[in-house]
C-alpha cells in the first residue's frame, strides 16, 4: 500500500527547501522564455527596476520583487512567453560617494590624490562586489528572473546605447550645452537632480525690508545674503498698490554694494503672499532665472561653488559663508532702519542626499535636454514634453492607481529643461570632444591629435531612462526588441514616477516611436506597525533577509501582498509575517492529510452532486482570483486564496470529508474532490507562495506533469 512521503511527516521547514528549489528552477531553464514548454506566441515582459549597487535588499525591494514575481509566475503559467529581465544600476553619485568616504576614512586621501583611473578601478571593484550581494538576495526572494539576460546600466552594451542616444538627440538639437540654474552641491562639488535632494525641515527667519529709504516697495526674504545679487522687483500686473512704479529703475547702495533695481510686472508673483513683491535674484533661483529670461534682465552671481560670497564691491562680504553673510546683511538692515519685521518660519531646506550639503541654486555651464523644443518626430512636429503627455493622455500607457495620473501631468506641466551633466568621475562620460573651437559629438572618439573629451559624466537617470529597450539590445534591431518591446508593465514606487517613469516614456517614444510599457503599477511605502516610515534612525527597519530566514520567504511575500492595494502604504509587522507562517504550516498539514486519506485512490472517481456543487463553488473563487490577477488586484487575489484554503477547504470541506472517508460514504468521490481541490489550489497559490506550492507539487503531480512553475493555470 502507498504511504505518505516521509518528508511530509515532518513539520514544514522553509529554510531547508528554498535554496534547493530555487536551484532546481534555475537548472530547468524555464526562467528564460526561450526554453518554456509548449507553443507561446504572446509575450509578457517586465524589466526589473534596477536596484542601486550601493545597497542591500530592503523592504521596498522585497515588495517590488513580490509583486513582480507573482505576476510573472502567473503569466508564465498562463502560457505567455514570459520575460522578467534583471539588472542593476551603477547609481553614479551614490556609488562614488560611498567609495570616496571609505578611501578617505581608511587612507586619508581624496579622489584627486588617487587619480581618475585608479579611482574608477576601485569604484568598479566595489560595484561588482555589491552587485553579487544584491543578486543573491534577489534570488532568495524566489524571483524567477531570466539571469541569462542580466544587464548593468554601465556595461559595454548599455554604454553604446547611451552614446548612441546622446548623439541622436544632439544631432536633433535636443541636447545642448548652456548656462542655466542648477542644483549645486557645495560639498560634493557637482550638480545633482531633484530626486537626489532631501528636504530638511528647519527653522528660519522671514525678513521684510526695503533696499533703501528711498525705495518705494518692501520685499520679504529668508535669504537676505542673496539680495546683493538682485536686479529687479516683480509685482503682479493687477496689483493696484504698485502700478505706478512698474517700469521704473532705482539705483542705490545695499550693504556696501551698488545695485540697480527695475520694477517689473509678472503673473508668476502671488500678490496676496507677503508684501506681494518679489526680489528677483536670477543667479540664485530657478524661478527668478525664468523671470529674467521673460523680461530680458541682467544676472549677477554673488555666491560661488563653495557657498561663499564673491565678486562684491564690499570686501567685508567677500569670502564669507552664506550664513555669515546673512547675519552681516541683517545687522546692516537693522542699523539703517530698513528692517520692518522678522518672523520665524519653518522651511524645507533642500540638502544633498549623499553629502548632506545645503543645495545652492547656481548658474552653471552644463548639458541639458531641451524638453520644450519643437522637432520633427517620425514626420510630425512635436516636443519631448508633448510625447510624455500623449503616452499617458491617450491611455496607451495607463497608471495604476489612476489618481497618480494627475501627479504625473502636474509635474510635466511645470517641466524645465533637464540638466544631464554631473561633475563626478563614475558614470557614462559625455561623448563630446573639444579641440580649440572645434566640437565633436559621436559614439566613438574622433581621430587625430589634440582632442580632449568632456570631463563630465551623465545623470544616472539618462541611462536608466533607456532601460526597457537598452536591455533588449538597442541600438541593434534584435529579436528580443521585436518580441518583448513595448514591455507589459513597469512596477515601482510613486516617488520616482517623474525621475524614472517619465524619462523612460521620453526616451522610448522619442527613439522608437512606441511606449516603453503598457501599464505603470505603483506600490506604496512599507511602514512599521504604527504607520511610521522605516528607518535606521528610528530602529524600526525590518530586514527582509532576516524575516525570510525566520519565517520563510512565502510568509514574507504574503504579508507584503495581502491587503496591499496599488499606491497605498502598507503597515508591516513581524506578527503579520508570523500569521502567514502559520498559513504555510496549515497548507503543509492539510496537504499531508489529503495525501494520507487518498493513498488508496487508484484513479479519479465521478463526483456526487454534493461534491460537484462544492467543486463548482471553488471554480467561481478560482475565476475571481484570475480576474484579480488580470486586473492587478494582487491584494484581493492573495486574500481570496488564503480565505478559501483556510476557512472553506480546511475548516469545512476537509472536516466533513474525513468523516465520509472514515465511514466509507461516497468515499471515492470525497477523495477525488479533496485531491482535485488540493492540486488546483496549489496551482493558484504558486504565484503568491512559490516555494511551498512547488515542494508539495512533487507529491500530488501526475507522472506527465512538469514543474508547477510551468503547469497551466
Amino acid at each position: 500500500m502507498k504511504q505518505v512521503p516521509e518528508q511530509l511527516t515532518k513539520p514544514f521547514d522553509a529554510a531547508s527547501v528554498e535554496a534547493p528549489l530555487y536551484e532546481m528552477w534555475e537548472k530547468s531553464g524555464y526562467f528564460n522564455p526561450d526554453n518554456l514548454p509548449g507553443e507561446r506566441k504572446e509575450a509578457y515582459t517586465i524589466v526589473l527596476p534596477p536596484p542601486n549597487v550601493t545597497g542591500t535588499l530592503h523592504t521596498g525591494h522585497a515588495i517590488m520583487l513580490g509583486i513582480q514575481d507573482t505576476l510573472m509566475r502567473y503569466k508564465r503559467m498562463q502560457g505567455y512567453k514570459a520575460l522578467w529581465l534583471p539588472g542593476t544600476d551603477h547609481a553614479a553619485i551614490a556609488t562614488q560617494s560611498v567609495v570616496e568616504k571609505k578611501i578617505y576614512k581608511e587612507e586619508g586621501k581624496s579622489r584627486h590624490d588617487i587619480g581618475r583611473e585608479e579611482m574608477l578601478a576601485r569604484i568598479n571593484e566595489f560595484a561588482l562586489e555589491s552587485q553579487k550581494t544584491i543578486l543573491a538576495q534577489t534570488r532568495s526572494m524566489g524571483a524567477s528572473l531570466d539571469w541569462s539576460r542580466l544587464a548593468f546600466t554601465l556595461d559595454d552594451k548599455r554604454n553604446l546605447a547611451v552614446r548612441t542616444m546622446f548623439k541622436k538627440m544632439y544631432d536633433d538639437g535636443l541636447i545642448y550645452r548652456g548656462q542655466r540654474i542648477v542644483n549645486w552641491d557645495p560639498k560634493g562639488q557637482t550638480t545633482i537632480s531633484d530626486d537626489e535632494t532631501v528636504a530638511e525641515e528647519r527653522k528660519g527667519t522671514l525678513y521684510t525690508f526695503k533696499y533703501s529709504k528711498d525705495f518705494p516697495i518692501a520685499i520679504s526674504s529668508t535669504r537676505p545674503e542673496t539680495k546683493v545679487g538682485d536686479v529687479a522687483v516683480a509685482v503682479h500686473p493687477d496689483d493696484e498698490r504698485y502700478k505706478e512704479y512698474v517700469g521704473k529703475e532705482y539705483s542705490m547702495m545695499f550693504a556696501g554694494c551698488p545695485i540697480t533695481i527695475k520694477v517689473i510686472a509678472d503673473t508668476a508673483v502671488e500678490k496676496d503672499f507677503g508684501t506681494g513683491a518679489l526680489g528677483v535674484t536670477p543667479a540664485h533661483s530657478a524661478i527668478d532665472w525664468d523671470i529674467k529670461e521673460r523680461h530680458g534682465l541682467p544676472s549677477r552671481q554673488v555666491i560661488n561653488e563653495y557657498a561663499k560670497m564673491f565678486g562684491l564691491e564690499n570686501e567685508e562680504l567677500n569670502g564669507k559663508k552664506v550664513t555669515e553673510a546673512r547675519e552681516y546683511i541683517v545687522e546692516w538692515l537693522r542699523t539703517e532702519g530698513l528692517l520692518t519685521s522678522e518672523e520665524e518660519v519653518t522651511q524645507n531646506i533642500p540638502t544633498a542626499e549623499r553629502t548632506g550639503g545645503v543645495i545652492e541654486p547656481l548658474p552653471k555651464l552644463q548639458w541639458f535636454v531641451a524638453v520644450h523644443k519643437t522637432f520633427n518626430h517620425f514626420g510630425k512636429e512635436t516636443t519631448l514634453k508633448n510625447l510624455m503627455i500623449q503616452a499617458v493622455e491617450s491611455k496607451e500607457t495607463s497608471i495604476i492607481p489612476d489618481r497618480f495620473e494627475k501627479v504625473y501631468f502636474h509635474w510635466i506641466e511645470n517641466l524645465r529643461d533637464w540638466c544631464i551633466s554631473r561633475q563626478i568621475w563614475y558614470g557614462h562620460r559625455i561623448p563630446v570632444w573639444y579641440k580649440g573651437d572645434e566640437v565633436h559629438c559621436g559614439t566613438e572618439a574622433p581621430t587625430g591629435e589634440g582632442w580632449v573629451q568632456d570631463e563630465d559624466t551623465l545623470d544616472t537617470w539618462f541611462s536608466s531612462g533607456m532601460w526597457t529597450f537598452s536591455t533588449l539590445g538597442w541600438p541593434e534591431q534584435t529579436n528580443d526588441m521585436k518580441i518583448y518591446h513595448p514591455t507589459s508593465l513597469v512596477e515601482t514606487g510613486p516617488d520616482i514616477i517623474f525621475f524614472w517613469v517619465a524619462r523612460m516614456i521620453l526616451f522610448s517614444t522619442y527613439a522608437l516611436n512606441e511606449i516603453p510599457f503598457k501599464h505603470v503599477y505603483l506600490h506604496g511605502l512599507v511602514r512599521d506597525a504604527q504607520g511610521r516610515k522605516m528607518s535606521k534612525s528610528l530602529g524600526n527597519a525590518l530586514d527582509p533577509r532576516e524575516l525570510s530566514l525566520k519565517y520563510g520567504t512565502d510568509s514574507l511575500r504574503m504579508a507584503l501582498l495581502v491587503g496591499n492595494g496599488p499606491g497605498n502604504d502598507l503597515k508591516l509587522s513581524e506578527d503579520k509575517i508570523k500569521a502567514y507562517k502559520l498559513f504555510s504550516n496549515k497548507i503543509w498539514n492539510a496537504s499531508r492529510f489529503v495525501l494520507d486519506r487518498t493513498v488508496d485512490l487508484e484513479s479519479p472517481a465521478p463526483l456526487t452532486t454534493e461534491d460537484t456543487a462544492l467543486y463548482d463553488a471553488w471554480r467561481v473563487v478560482q475565476a475571481d482570483i484570475t480576474s484579480d490577477l488580470e486586473n492587478y488586484r494582487l491584494h484581493l487575489g492573495s486574500e481570496k486564496i488564503y480565505d478559501y484554503f483556510w476557512k472553506t477547504f480546511c475548516d469545512q470541506i476537509i472536516e466533513t470529508h474525513k468523516v465520509r472517508i472514515a465511514e466509507d460514504k461516497d468515499k471515492a468521490s470525497a477523495q477525488t474532490l479533496l485531491m482535485k481541490l488540493l492540486r488546483e489550489q496549489l496551482i493558484v497559490l504558486h504565484p503568491f507562495m512559490p516555494f511551498i506550492s512547488e515542494e508539495l507539487w512533487k507529491y500530488v503531480k501526475d507522472d506527465a506533469d512538469d514543474l508547477l512553475m510551468v503547469t497551466r493555470w
